[in-house]
């Protein structure tokens, strides 16, 4: 039943999305070829991608809410799912609206604060996650009710729901920056709903919810890649990229504090994101502006095509993100500082390369 509503999800954001590109360009929400800048695509492109993923989520969560209880037999309720898919279509309106008009910087960032937000009061939250030396860390969480809606009582959690705003935006940004080569968002995205997928499936945690829920996601995630693989025929525009952070950062939360499962798929990223912004700060430079300082602009630069920069990226996410499911907590953190190394050492000589071909 999992694969059957997995492959359901891919079905409709496949069919969805040459829909949605054919509307973006009539709108005239479409990404113009550059020569400068972190673009590197050759012709214009559509945006809007991110609306056939979120159509075809939130339709296949419909259609097994109403027809079964696969995505409530644990213990994520119908808030969450309320809370998660109003909180996509927050950032796809929001998405929509910067492809089209291009916001500032400020305006742009209220739609995820705005997204991370609505999530939480359908009851996102975190109680505790492992510690990787042994048990666990508690949220100890002091929680303040503000008002009902239904049966559902929307409140606030002291630190829980600070640490869960803060990850979901973290998530968010850092597939936002992340999102600069055909396909690349969307297969790295993949590789971390796949994770919490086999996870939540093994005997140690068994979240069946869980399980058909990442199912959903990642059918809706491969079936937009039919169109966004080199060379794309459809981006997923601003907001489908914050949706794909958001539905990872998301799932790690909701499926029990999964944090290291996600830190390992996204550590290169994450790191990236670092350095990167770093750089900016260092030399003054505005960190909302886009520019060629990412990792996978820099391997493209230096003769990678974009299919194998994108393989590239793909393998080491499966690679670290496997662990997962064989480490115990402790080599996990392990594995976090052996990437951490090897990709500062990894950036470190591909920057001497490039100093010498100049």
């Amino acid at each position: 039943m999992t694969w059957l509503v997995g492959g359901a999800s891919f079905l409709l954001a496949a069919s969805l999305a040459p829909m949605v590109g054919a509307l973006a360009t009539r709108w005239g929400i479409v990404d113009h070829v550059k020569e400068r800048g972190r673009k590197v695509h050759r012709r214009t492109t559509p945006l809007m991608g991110g609306v056939a993923v979120l159509v075809a989520t939130i339709m296949t969560v419909l259609i097994v809410l109403i027809r079964s209880d696969l995505l409530t037999s644990g213990r994520v309720t119908t808030a969450h799912y309320v809370g998660l898919l109003l909180a996509g279509c927050v950032l796809m309106i929001g998405g929509v609206l910067d492809d089209k008009y291009n916001l500032s910087p400020k305006i742009q960032l209220l739609f995820p604060v705005a997204a991370a937000l609505v999530a939480i009061a359908g009851g996102l939250g975190i109680e505790k996650i492992t510690n990787p030396f042994g048990g666990f860390v508690w949220f100890e969480t002091v929680t303040w009710n503000l008002f009902a809606l239904g049966p559902h009582m929307v409140a606030v959690s002291w630190p829980g729901d600070v640490f869960v705003f803060l990850w979901l935006l973290g998530m968010m940004f850092t597939v936002k920056l992340l999102d600069g080569l055909d396909g690349l968002a969307t297969s790295i995205g993949s590789v971390g709903v796949l994770m919490v997928l086999l996870l939540a499936g093994t005997t140690a945690y068994f979240q069946p919810d869980v399980v058909v829920l990442s199912a959903i996601i990642l059918g809706a995630f491969l079936g937009f890649l039919v169109w966004n693989v080199h060379p794309a025929q459809l981006f997923l525009g601003e907001g489908g990229a914050l949706l794909v952070g958001f539905f990872l950062g998301a799932l790690a939360i909701i499926s029990g504090g999964k944090i290291a499962t996600l830190l390992l798929v996204m550590g290169i990223p994450i790191l990236d994101v670092a350095w990167v912004m770093f750089r900016r700060l260092r030399s003054g430079k505005d960190v909302s502006k886009g520019d060629r300082l990412h990792l996978h602009h820099r391997l493209y630069d230096f003769g990678l095509s974009q299919r194998q920069v994108v393989g590239l990226y793909t393998l080491l996410a499966l690679g670290f993100g496997s662990l997962t499911l064989v480490l115990p907590s402790f080599a996990k953190l392990i594995a976090l500082v052996c990437l951490m190394f090897f990709t500062l050492i990894g950036a470190y000589a591909l920057l001497i390369v490039e100093g010498e071909r100049r």
